[in-house]
């Protein structure tokens, strides 16, 4: 008996909503708190992007993205970006070998440590451009060149990397068009007085839970495609273009403080990272398509780090995030088809 695509696209958002339950589950066993960083996270992943997270050390960063690895089953590989680190350190490098036999040669690549599933960058910006633009090949095309050669990075591939904000000295601040690569900015916060409490009492302790993977590297990818086959209304594309363009300024429909305080704004790959995460979100909790929440949701993680605040702003007391919350209250929703309205078998 054949099953239909519609069959199959229902089996599938549910199968994403339990994984998500489990995924939450099984990292909650080495992390305390952080429920909406780690969805976050997993948004990313499904829509099959790349993170940048943001915090102060000691916030668990690197234990968050190696939990995230054990329960997905990926190949993990964690880079420590250091001022001397060159691009073949990441990428790999071509080294001559000798067949002893008969005295033949040839150059052989070994691959780097960027030919994992998932990649920790620790601490981009501690590194130089020319290291930096290896890697954002690696992110954009998912390939590395190497004496002329270009080799394939394995499928799924995410490189989630981390920025320290206190201290700035002697770093290499990320140029914006590498930083729009990135689907998201998270910001990792402090925990709150009872998830402190716990973290002490667990990381301090004899036993440690171990993650059990939940679904393998293969589904993952299958899954990814079932994100993108999730379906959004006409007016919620019409909402992500307006909250992009609104950034841009009063010339392209934004209100008059956003020529005051922002230098530059969002460009079109914004609203792509929108819609791509609003699609994940919903199919994450299950839901056949996309609301006009989904995207404010996302809103602030996939915009905070493509608007460019100026010196107004700064001395306003304004952040990006701050300018963004004036936008999800200013910009209305047009009018059109309610969100439910929209067909619940994918497109095919």
């Amino acid at each position: 008996m054949s099953t239909s695509t519609e069959d199959l696209d229902l089996a599938g958002l549910e199968e994403l909503q339990t994984a998500h339950r489990q995924i939450r589950e099984q990292m909650a066993r080495q992390i305390v708190g952080q429920d909406e960083v780690v969805d976050q996270l997993l948004i990313a992943v499904f829509a099959r992007g790349h993170c940048i997270l943001e915090g102060v050390p000691g916030l668990a960063k690197t234990l968050m993205v190696q939990s995230l690895a054990q329960s997905l089953s990926l190949d993990f590989n964690r880079i420590q970006f250091t001022p001397d680190l060159m691009p073949s350190d990441i990428t790999g490098t071509e080294v001559l070998y000798e067949d002893r036999s008969t005295g033949a040669r040839e150059l052989r690549f070994v691959p780097g440590p960027v030919f994992a599933n998932l990649i920790l960058a620790d601490e981009i910006n501690r590194t130089p451009p020319k290291t930096q633009a290896a890697l954002l090949e690696a992110m954009q095309e998912r390939q590395v060149t190497a004496g002329g050669h270009r080799h394939g990075l394995p499928n799924p591939f995410f490189v989630l990397a981390t920025q320290n904000p206190i201290e700035q000295e002697g770093t290499y601040p990320l140029p914006e068009a590498q930083l729009d690569r990135f689907l998201f900015k998270i910001f990792i916060k402090y925990p709150t007085p009872d998830e402190e409490r716990k973290i002490y009492r667990v990381t301090t302790g004899a036993d440690r839970q171990e993650i059990v993977p939940i679904i393998a590297g293969e589904r993952i990818a299958a899954l990814q495609q079932l994100v993108r086959r999730v379906p959004v209304s006409d007016h919620c594309i019409d909402y992500a273009m307006d909250l992009v363009r609104a950034t841009r300024g009063p010339e392209h429909g934004g209100p008059s403080y956003i020529g005051d305080w922002v230098a530059w704004g969002a460009g079109p790959r914004a609203g792509q990272a929108l819609i791509l995460a609003a699609k994940a979100r919903a199919a994450l909790a299950g839901r056949p398509s996309v609301t006009a929440e989904d995207i404010k949701e996302v809103a602030r993680p996939v915009l905070r780090h493509r608007v460019v605040i100026n010196y107004n702003a700064q001395a306003a007391g304004e952040s990006s995030d701050s300018i963004i919350q004036r936008l999800l209250d200013d910009i209305p929703i047009r009018k059109g088809a309610a969100d439910d309205a929209v067909a619940d078998v994918f497109r095919s």
